[in-house]
């Protein structure tokens, strides 16, 4: 089972949260994340594991890529290809995108949308890339559609509803903190997934993933 983790949205991540994992998703200028963050986590992947993958989102950094936006699929797509590019532009190789917050969600419910994101992602990054997202969904049949690989995914961090949505962060006990909860949850999503996910800005998030990889 691989593990990815949603990376470069804070100054206090540490190297030795990053090695633990396979897949880095770096946030690149949509929600959160500057050349300076970019880089700093790509100094942490010069070797095989981890490898880099593009976060893009909404651009909304006010709200942290957590709110829906009303944007023409044409103008996400620009939005998606120039954080992808700038990325690369800093980290070369980067062999994977999946969307952040309210992106994750709205492209996995609506196929303009889903292909809005890969187009932007494919015109940056290659036809060859790796797409990570919900199980299913526009997304995913969007980038079966045009012969991507995908990774279905499932969270150690936060609480699901039981039709596979996240609970929401405004609501209580949404973050799964106690790292024996979250290797049991992860546990559970095994043959459901192909990958599980943590969030760099998780409290314990470095507990969790040593919980996970031990």
């Amino acid at each position: 089972m691989l593990l990815n983790l949603d990376a470069g949205e804070r100054d206090d991540e540490t190297p030795e949260l990053y090695r633990l994992f396979d897949l880095l998703n770096v946030a690149c200028g949509g929600h959160a994340g500057d050349d300076v963050s970019m880089a700093r986590v790509a100094r942490c992947a010069a070797d095989p594991r981890p490898r880099i993958g593009a976060h893009p989102s909404y651009p909304d950094r006010d709200h942290f890529g957590r709110r829906s936006l009303a944007i023409a699929p044409a103008a996400l797509e620009d939005s998606v290809r120039a954080q992808c590019a700038r990325l690369a532009a800093i980290a070369g190789r980067v062999g994977h995108v999946k969307p952040h917050g309210a992106l994750y969600h709205d492209a996995a419910r609506d196929p303009a949308l889903a292909h809005a994101v890969l187009a932007g992602a494919i015109a940056a990054l290659g036809a060859s890339i790796t797409v990570i997202g919900p199980p299913t969904g526009a997304l995913a049949d969007a980038a079966r559609a045009l012969g991507l690989p995908y990774l279905r995914e499932g969270f150690a961090d936060r609480r699901m509803r039981p039709d596979g949505n996240l609970v929401p962060r405004s609501e209580p006990d949404a973050l799964i903190t106690d790292p024996a909860e979250a290797v049991a949850q992860a546990r559970a999503l095994v043959g459901q997934v192909d990958t599980i996910c943590i969030h760099a800005d998780t409290p314990g998030a470095l507990d969790i993933a040593r919980a996970l990889v031990g």
